[in-house]
């Protein structure tokens, strides 16, 4: 579902496909049918209106994206995504679509009145994606995803820049950006709600390095047959450093640190020379967390209250005052 409370508009999609629209009563106790759209051959999975172009966006199991105009009913385009999508964003100003899908990729479309051209792809997830959300202000695109990360990719600054983010144990299921702090909500499956601060200056995770022995003392990993009989050594197994990126052995790995500004709130493998060049003041968290204690399902955050209302799995519903977080 999908409403407009300035023009009391209610888009549902249902699951044959066909996208039905309201209009709420001024006291929200009746619902006077207005169309219908047929978007989709199968269900439909979100529904987004843009009232600035009068546009109604929605992407379905059939893996199409489609766009209506929510005025004459017209179907307007419709493009086809190589994996089945499941998360759809807007820009208003550039006219861009986001288009997550469970392969791990993010699309991006540059709509018109009637046709629409592909702008690019990027990939940074292992597992699909499970959630979008974008900042028109900083011009950054976020995206969950069931490998229990998050990518904040910076849209705006055409330097292909992505920041990760790991602050959950299970898949992300809901995001939502706080505008004039400057703070991003995530939900996950795990029960968590973690507030993050994005107004600090973050780094990119470093590329893992491919080697054929460690990078650190020169010991040979078990695949490396020759040095591993030229220097008669057993060989070891290979693990890589989340600070620099480099490959390296348990032995030369032993140590754990966070590194938040790097996205990690846990603790992680780090190589003992970035362990040690690790300051406290790198290790600050910059994530405020807090236990749901239920599987959120879905998440709307209310700017102007700074209520934060998630549904879960169990078929509660919870309001959160999120003032004491988000200020």
């Amino acid at each position: 579902m999908c409403i407009n409370p300035e023009t009391r508009r209610l888009s549902v999609g249902l699951d044959n496909g066909t996208i039905s629209e309201f209009i709420l009563s001024e006291d929200y106790n009746k619902m006077t049918p207005v169309k219908s759209y047929q978007a989709h051959q199968s269900r439909v999975l979100m529904v987004l209106f843009v009232l600035e172009m009068e546009w109604l966006l929605s992407i379905g199991q059939d893996k199409l994206f489609t766009w209506h105009c929510s005025e004459s009913g017209q179907r307007l385009g419709t493009y086809r995504v190589s994996g089945g999508p499941c998360g759809l964003q807007f820009d208003v100003d550039t006219r861009h679509v986001f288009i997550g899908d469970h392969s791990g990729q993010v699309t991006i479309l540059k709509l018109e009145e009637e046709n629409c051209s592909l702008i690019t792809t990027f990939r940074g997830h292992t597992g699909g994606i499970t959630a979008l959300c974008w900042d028109p202000v900083q011009r950054v695109l976020f995206s969950g995803s069931s490998d229990h990360s998050i990518i904040m990719w910076d849209i705006g600054g055409r330097k292909g820049t992505a920041i990760e983010l790991q602050g959950h144990n299970d898949k992300i299921q809901s995001l939502s950006y706080v505008h004039h702090t400057r703070q991003l909500i995530s939900c996950g499956a795990d029960g968590g709600i973690v507030v993050w601060n994005m107004d600090v200056e973050r780094q990119e995770t470093p590329e893992w390095l491919d080697s054929d022995s460690c990078q650190k003392c020169d010991q040979p990993f078990f695949w490396n047959f020759k040095q591993m009989w030229d220097s008669k050594k057993i060989g070891l197994r290979q693990h890589h450093c989340r600070k620099c990126g480099k490959a390296v052995c348990g032995k030369c790995s032993s140590k754990r640190s966070s590194i938040p500004l790097m996205g990690f709130e846990f603790e992680v493998r780090v190589c003992d020379s970035c362990y040690e060049s690790i300051t406290d003041e790198e290790r600050a968290p910059t994530a405020i967390f807090h236990d749901s204690k239920h599987n959120v399902t879905h998440v709307h955050f209310d700017a102007t209250r700074v209520w934060l209302l998630t549904s879960g799995a169990d078929r509660i519903v919870k309001l959160w005052d999120m003032t004491p977080v988000v200020s």
